[in-house]
């Protein structure tokens, strides 16, 4: 089993980034907070959950890269409850920081949890009620709200937004299971309003407004 993966950052995306270690490129998927925290760093540590399907016609071997361990326990929580899945847990944490989601479990917000996509009231009330006495037990709310699950900084805004901004932003919402024509639409909808928010964050307001 892998831990973790500590390497160089030779590419990344608001949903991917591939770590080079001794000689080896591994691809690793993603949420927006982990992008947020790594992307302008040359050497990175990120902690690696693996997932690995068999019995189809396909198998496949899935790696999955998290800045903290509190942001993958929280995302192991997640993939435990009935009807969310990787993709589905992966784009929680794109449109929620650890500390948000830890603060949206335990007040039982499920009006928060259902401004995902994707999310619909039976699914938040099944996350609330499966994860917040685990999340207690875990400790992983202590850890958490002491800082130890956040990341920090922010990214510098861009200056100059263009048609790679955009393209950027679709391109990942793609990836997490949008169709690119809405998604174009609801991303150049946000540049126009704020042509220099960072691209994590036009995704961030994406996942709220597309239908």
């Amino acid at each position: 089993m892998i831990e973790y993966i500590k390497g160089e950052l030779t590419e990344i995306t608001p949903t991917t980034a591939v770590v080079e270690a001794h000689g080896v490129g591994y691809a690793l998927n993603i949420s927006l907070n982990t992008y947020t925290a790594i992307q302008q760093k040359k050497e990175v540590k990120l902690y690696v959950h693996e997932a690995i399907m068999t019995g189809g016609r396909d198998d496949s071997y899935t790696l999955y890269g998290f800045f903290s361990k509190q942001e993958r326990e929280l995302y192991r929580m997640l993939i435990t409850v009935s009807g969310v899945g990787s993709n589905t847990a992966r784009m929680i944490l794109s449109a929620t920081s650890p500390s948000e989601l830890v603060n949206i479990i335990a007040s039982g917000n499920e009006k928060a949890l259902k401004g995902v996509k994707g999310i619909g009231l039976k699914t938040a009330q099944r996350i609330i009620v499966d994860l917040r006495d685990k999340m207690t037990a875990s400790g992983i709310i202590a850890d958490i709200m002491t800082g130890a699950g956040t990341t920090t900084g922010t990214a510098p805004a861009i200056q100059n937004i263009n048609n790679e901004t955009r393209d950027e932003a679709v391109g990942a919402l793609t990836m997490l299971g949008f169709s690119p024509a809405p998604s174009s639409k609801v991303v150049t909808e946000i540049l126009k309003g704020t042509p220099d928010m960072p691209v994590e964050q036009v995704i961030k307001q994406a996942l709220k407004m597309i239908k």
